[in-house]
């Protein structure tokens, strides 16, 4: 049986490889790998707003991967002096990819800057900046504890607590009604949400694409089988 299709949300930004400095459509390799261990069939997706009904029609599931800042226009805001690289035909394309997932009740899973589209599309805000949580030196992943909530989907699939590598500077502030609280980290920052009323909405702070435990992966490539099977 063909491997559910598994949609992964790209970077837009200036990359250079060979010869070339070019403006790139890019995603780090580790959420495709991860994708495809879990059994998905890994599909690369660019922002596009004029294209969101003819994706998810090719599609089971969505990750919304990590990135730049989203603009703070869209949760009715000023930009404070710390968020940076925002791409707003991404956050637009983005929003409006996850809105409509959502419709489908399509599988979705936010990682990091996904877990803040996802409290954005649904009617919530983010915390600009946190102070402490700026990585020195950038690019480097910090594996911290979280500890779940019992009695939610993230506790099925991880567990009452669990080790996670972590990238931010930004969290949510104001919960979007819909979603509920699933993990907080030791200092008492939110660090993941899930949708009850969906089939699969998780939104997570941390980076799983970036650990070993590929637990998030598999129960999301098992329910876009579950997805494309009853649709």
């Amino acid at each position: 049986m063909a491997r559910p299709v598994v949609g992964i949300t790209t970077y837009v930004t200036q990359a250079r490889w060979s010869y070339w400095d070019l403006e790139a459509a890019l995603i780090p390799l580790d959420y495709v790998r991860k994708v495809e261990d879990a059994g998905g069939r890994p599909l690369l997706v660019p922002p596009e707003l004029d294209a969101v009904d003819e994706t998810l029609d090719v599609l089971d599931a969505v990750v919304f991967t990590g990135g730049s800042d989203l603009d703070p226009e869209l949760y009715g805001e000023e930009a404070h002096p710390e968020t940076s690289g925002v791409v707003r035909l991404r956050d637009d394309a983005e929003l409006a990819l996850l809105q409509a997932a959502l419709e489908r009740d399509m599988p979705v899973l936010g990682i990091c800057r996904g877990i803040q589209v996802l409290n954005v599309a649904m009617g919530g805000d983010l915390e600009q900046h946190l102070d402490g949580h700026k990585h020195d030196p950038p690019g480097e992943f910090l594996a911290h504890e979280v500890a779940i909530e019992p009695g939610t989907r993230l506790a099925e699939m991880l567990g009452d607590r669990t080790t996670v590598m972590s990238h931010h500077h930004q969290g949510l502030r104001t919960l979007a009604p819909g979603l509920v609280e699933t993990a907080r980290a030791d200092d008492g920052l939110l660090e993941a949400v899930e949708a009850p009323g969906k089939r699969f909405a998780v939104g997570v702070l941390w980076h799983p694409e970036a650990g070993q435990d590929a637990r998030l992966f598999e129960t999301l490539v098992a329910e876009a089988a579950r997805y494309r099977d009853e649709k």
